[in-house]
């Protein structure tokens, strides 16, 4: 058995089953047991290996996101930090690169001239091997594709005021295609369910991760990407419940979790 503790964040990708072929082996994930709570059963799924890139100010960081909020000046406030990096984000994007890692993303955590910028050097270091998100719309969501992005990642703009605005999803496929969109879907339990939630993860929407609202939104996205926002760099490990509820219903590929080192280290059986 060989233990996985990675030296900075990946992403799992859950495949659904019943939807997507799989291709990839099958892993079981043991999580190592904790005093602080009690270990939950083994989990068997598909995985690969995503990377990802949180810019925030500039810096490559890793944070508690709930903590994170807006200022007048649209840069975001201090959130609480689990980890700043002193490597910048296109060292990382070229090492991701150098060992072959796809489907990875670089999030803008503000929309400071300092964190676009960060995330433009690492779209030009691995062009076409990272997705790009934050502050996308449809005015500027062509030029990070031209950038090099391979995909754009978008909530706030298509989820805008607690609503889906379904004309600006249509805007957003008609420029990008179809096959360049990734839906944000990250959320937290409201009510017994899972909220979209937007604006840096503080505002609830009225819409719900549930399967009727997956499959209809595959319609408009190649992949979901989603957070269990209530659990998200807190060190409480993955929320059971919205994976079990993404992997049986969801009709597309989505990246959900990190591994990490600060939060949880796994055994591949």
């Amino acid at each position: 058995m060989r233990s996985l503790a990675a030296p900075h964040s990946f992403r799992v990708f859950v495949n659904s089953p019943i939807f997507r072929p799989i291709k990839l082996p099958f892993l079981t994930l043991n999580p190592l047991s904790s005093p602080s709570r009690r270990s939950p059963a083994s989990v068997q799924c598909a995985v690969q290996f995503r990377p990802c890139i949180d810019i925030h100010k500039g810096k490559v960081k890793q944070i508690v996101g709930s903590t994170l909020q807006d200022l007048k000046g649209g840069d975001g406030s201090d959130p609480v930090t689990n980890f700043e990096s002193d490597k910048s984000a296109a060292e990382y994007a070229a090492l991701y690169k150098q060992d072959g890692l796809t489907g990875g993303h670089v999030i803008m955590l503000g929309a400071d001239p300092l964190s676009k910028a960060s995330a433009l050097e690492a779209l030009h270091a691995y062009p076409g091997g990272l997705q790009v998100g934050g502050g996308i719309n449809s005015d500027n969501c062509l030029s990070y594709i031209e950038e090099g992005a391979s995909h754009v990642i978008v909530t706030s703009y298509v989820f805008n005021n607690g609503q889906m605005d379904l004309g600006r999803l249509k805007d957003l496929v008609q420029i990008v295609g179809k096959d360049r969109l990734v839906l944000d879907l990250s959320c937290r339990k409201k009510d017994g369910k899972y909220a979209i939630v937007t604006d840096r993860w503080q505002k609830f929407s009225d819409v719900f991760v549930d399967p009727d609202v997956m499959e209809f939104l595959a319609n408009f996205a190649d992949e979901f990407l989603v957070h269990g926002v209530d659990v998200e760099g807190k060190k409480l490990g993955i929320d059971e419940e919205l994976v079990a509820l993404l992997g049986k219903h969801s009709p597309v590929g989505i990246p959900w979790f990190y591994f990490h080192p600060l939060e949880q280290s796994f055994q591949i059986a």
